[in-house]
């Protein structure tokens, strides 16, 4: 896309770069980045997207040290502007003015010799909107200087002498709350935004294609099928996940639909409950969780409320900190384990054996073709609930076999090798 240079004699934007602006602030980064990027009017950019009822992001405030602070003062007693020290040290602008007003320091405009040629013009029988005119304020304050009435900082003085303080609820009271609008940066848990859940659901790159699709002007079918989806999913998403005027925005709509991921239903055992009480009592009577269940169907036949199944006392055995079951409970299982462990990762497994050996699929030819004798090959038998254990070794090239009883299981360390 050209970049312009932007001023006075160019003040109109074109609908394609109103466009290009919402899909690059979509993307990421603030409104000053995107308009300074482009060649765009701060100003414009700014409006454009209060028109489309879209709030950035809140950052974090930035912490100043003694050092800044003192820096600020500084240069403000050699120049007398507090917005021009702020930008010229790269500090917000309301946070100086905060510095100064607390420093009894107000470099406001010096309204008194406008105040004093307007009261010698209201003198001279002047009306009170020409005099406003001749000496360049605007209607309010002229209606105060009339009255009398002097502005300080928060508040105004009467000629009575009754001091009134602005009060800061009654001045937001018709301020747009931003929360209320669509916020482009929606707080959104990264790894939940970057985990492609299932197939199933479409990804951030199959919704920048619907934008771009959809720019073009193809319709829901057509949508559907260059994606390889059904129209009826193109037209939800774009119905649920459109949230501004401006229409349809990719990495937005991905944002909208993660934060709808988490399932924010109480657990079954979390609240305090007679299905809680019977379910710590048995597991304190070590208990396994099956029989826990199994057992709830024979003492409460009639009430559905005392169900609960095996993988959800799990659950709540092992999910510490978010309302589970207390932790002396889950030590009190029969085995004794406070964290599950995993099962399905063969990583993760516990060896069979204790010495390191070889795989028997890491057999040479040789053995495996039995062509040259010497070549052994280990192996346990166990008898029943491992009272007893035989291990066998067989010669690859003559069968012969030798048996060695074991008295002991735990005493067998493993055999094996080629």
């Amino acid at each position: 896309m050209a970049i312009r240079a932007r001023g006075r004699e160019n003040a109109q934007y074109k609908a394609k770069e109103r466009d290009e602006f919402f899909r690059r602030l979509d993307r990421g980064g603030t409104i000053r980045a995107v308009a300074a990027e482009l060649g765009l009017s701060v100003e414009s950019c700014y409006r454009w997207r209060n028109e489309a009822g879209v709030s950035t992001p809140r950052v974090k405030s930035r912490v100043y040290t003694t050092e800044d602070k003192a820096e600020f003062f500084r240069l403000l007693a050699l120049t007398g502007n507090v917005s021009k020290v702020a930008k010229e040290l790269g500090f917000v602008r309301v946070t100086c003015y905060k510095w100064a007003h607390q420093a009894g320091i107000f470099t406001g405009k010096d309204t008194r010799a406008q105040r004093a040629q307007f009261e010698r013009l209201r003198a001279d029988g002047v009306s009170r909107a020409d005099a406003a005119r001749q000496v360049g304020v605007d209607k309010r304050s002229a209606q105060d200087w009339d009255k009398g009435i002097k502005q300080i900082p928060g508040g105004r003085v009467y000629p009575d002498g009754r001091v009134v303080r602005y009060r800061q609820a009654a001045i937001l009271a018709n301020v747009k709350n931003p929360r209320e609008a669509y916020t482009r940066g929606a707080p959104v848990d990264l790894a939940r935004l970057e985990t492609v859940v299932d197939s199933r659901y479409l990804s951030l790159i199959e919704r920048e294609r619907i934008h771009d699709l959809r720019s073009r002007g193809d319709s829901m079918r057509a949508i559907g099928r260059a994606l390889g989806r059904s129209a009826s999913t193109i037209s939800r998403e774009i119905a649920r996940n459109t949230a501004t005027t401006v229409g349809y925005l990719p990495y937005a709509a991905h944002r909208i639909a993660a934060s709808r991921r988490p399932r924010c239903h109480a657990r079954k055992l979390e609240p305090v409950s007679n299905l809680r009480a019977y379910v710590e009592g048995k597991l304190r009577k070590r208990w396994s969780p099956e029989q826990i269940s199994h057992r709830l169907v024979k003492d409460f036949p009639n009430d559905q409320g005392m169900r609960v199944s095996t993988e959800t006392i799990y659950q709540a055995i092992y999910v510490q900190g978010r309302g589970a079951l207390k932790r002396e409970i889950a030590t009190a299982m029969r085995r004794g384990r406070t964290t599950r462990k995993p099962r399905r990762d063969p990583a993760k497994r516990t060896s069979r054996f204790v010495d390191p050996m070889v795989s028997i699929t890491e057999r040479p030819a040789d053995a495996a073709d039995r062509a040259v004798p010497g070549h052994w090959e280990g192996d346990l038998i166990v008898g029943t609930m491992g009272r007893s254990a035989i291990g066998t070794l067989v010669e690859r090239s003559s069968r012969f076999v030798a048996l060695v009883h074991l008295k002991r299981l735990i005493a067998f360390e493993g055999v094996g090798g080629v």
